[in-house]
């Protein structure tokens, strides 16, 4: 694969990763709702780039999104790098949404940390081999034992989102919060995976809020890739 070319910076944020990443995807809707000009670069799965030596650079784990913000800038005048999506957008909203996306009441900033986490160590993990199962593997090579213990592990975990979005608005409560966004994205992907569902009435009148936010109309309408 060619080395990755020089790219110069045409905005104080560049984000890395295709948008139909699930990851990118967080980082994106996050800079949108923070009103941050912003840049993304289209690499990753089948567009390449990830095993250049300029991008391991960046991001060594040579996985999607990564981001530079030229608007922190160290002394050599290199921009601030961070790789892993909710670090990245707990760092957005921390630098630049203070008591918005990221609550100024440390109890419901905790909050927001504790679903961001459980999003992405059990509730993404459980849906992911359904979802390349049934998205990203031929029909022919499907297995379907694989798909269908998936789905058991995260119908529970569905249950239990749409159990707490019973008598609130968003996650955390009345306020829109960095949480809303790591979870949307991943309540995105298992909602429109073809597998069967269980009715989820709070989650998915929740999730059709979400994908009605100016910020995320062109990212919560995405066909899954």
């Amino acid at each position: 694969m060619p080395a990755m070319e020089p790219y110069e910076p045409q905005s104080l944020l560049r984000i890395w990763g295709r948008l139909s990443s699930i990851n990118v995807q967080k980082v994106v809707w996050c800079a949108r709702e923070l009103h941050l000009d912003h840049e993304r670069i289209d690499i990753g799965h089948q567009k390449g780039e990830l095993d250049t030596e300029a991008y391991i650079r960046l991001n060594p784990n040579r996985m999607i999104p990564v981001i530079e913000d030229f608007r922190d800038t160290d002394v050599a005048g290199e921009p601030f790098v961070l790789w892993e999506s909710n670090a990245i957008v707990r760092y957005l909203c921390a630098r630049y949404g203070e008591g918005t996306l990221w609550p100024a009441d440390v109890k419901t900033r905790a909050s927001a940390d504790r679903w961001m986490d459980w999003q992405t160590t059990a509730f993404s993990p459980a849906m992911v081999q359904a979802f390349l199962q049934t998205v990203r593997t031929p029909a022919d090579q499907r297995d379907e034992a694989v798909i269908a213990a998936s789905c058991r592990r995260t119908e529970p975990l569905a249950g239990m989102l749409d159990t707490a979005l019973a008598d609130r608005e968003f996650i955390g409560g009345d306020r829109f919060t960095m949480a809303d966004i790591a979870l949307a994205c991943a309540a995105h992907r298992w909602m429109g995976s073809p597998v069967d569902h269980q009715p989820r009435p709070n989650l998915e009148r929740w999730l059709e809020a979400m994908r009605a936010r100016p910020a995320a109309t062109s990212i919560l309408v995405l066909p899954l890739q």
